[in-house]
């Protein structure tokens, strides 16, 4: 897989996107329609912990919505069975706290493309405490039932930048969502701060590996630099369109998933208990 230059976000690309996306936005993508199937029906599952700063949340917004937008994405829905796909958006944080920011839209061109990335940029930000990654599965599987069209696949795209600490085990959770035959990817954010949260870990990228991600065709990409995260998502939207698994290291560089966890899958708990005691 070919590397591409990395999307540079920063408040002009910002108004760039929104300039350019207003009257897309006039034009709200179309809800889902019972009578077409889709190639995949995708829920892009968002951290929004305290970890995650406004400015990241907002970095991670116009990834999504440069990924959705992207000529080669486009390409590859408009390559499909049936030329479409349905996305929504789901934000989350803590074990009870979830949201549909988006519902189940129909991307199958770049009109309707372009009119959920307006819509997704034009939501107000929120920051929640806990980082719950069973209870962002365990709230988004039953959205797949609510589509009411068939889905040749079903995936669930997890993003977030630290381990479960809250809630049902990760583990429990994902092997749930996998035995329903939905796939569960991951795009585990590890960036360098200047500075280290008492629950950051090493290696977050293994742990969504053994963890997190799981089902036919899973895998996951580490996102180092939130300036390229665009350039993640546009690489990943491209495998989960197309079906595919990813090459042995491309770049952004994506991992599929691991036969058995080298870390531990509670460890997220474990920080929390020691620090809390509870």
């Amino acid at each position: 897989m070919v590397q591409r230059r990395p999307v540079f976000a920063s408040g002009g690309l910002a108004l760039a996107l929104l300039a350019g996306l207003m009257l897309a936005a006039l034009l709200p993508a179309r809800p889902a329609r019972a009578e077409a199937p889709v190639d995949v029906a995708l829920i892009l599952a968002v951290d929004v912990s305290y970890s995650m700063d406004e400015e990241e949340q907002k970095l991670q917004r116009e990834g999504y919505a440069v990924g959705i937008t992207s000529r080669d994405v486009l390409q590859a829905i408009a390559r499909g069975r049936y030329g479409r796909i349905a996305v929504a958006y789901v934000e989350w944080a803590g074990a009870l706290e979830q949201q549909v920011l988006i519902d189940w839209r129909i991307v199958d061109g770049e009109a309707s493309a372009k009119a959920f990335a307006a819509e997704l940029l034009g939501k107000p930000y929120r920051r929640i405490s806990r980082t719950s990654i069973s209870g962002a599965l365990i709230f988004a599987a039953p959205l797949f039932d609510k589509l009411g069209l068939p889905a040749t696949r079903r995936v669930i795209d997890v993003s977030g930048d630290g381990p479960n600490n809250q809630g049902l085990p990760v583990e429990q959770a994902r092997d749930d969502i996998v035995g329903r035959g939905i796939t569960v990817n991951g795009l585990p954010i590890v960036l360098k701060r200047p500075y280290r949260s008492m629950f950051d870990i090493d290696d977050l990228d293994i742990y969504y590996r053994d963890c997190v991600i799981g089902g036919e065709g899973a895998f996951m990409i580490p996102v180092r630099d939130l300036k390229a995260f665009g350039d993640a998502v546009r690489t990943k939207l491209l495998l989960e369109v197309a079906g595919l698994m990813p090459a042995a290291d491309p770049a952004p560089r994506a991992l599929p998933a691991a036969a058995g966890p080298t870390v531990s899958c509670m460890i997220g708990e474990r920080q929390w208990r020691e620090r809390w005691g509870n």
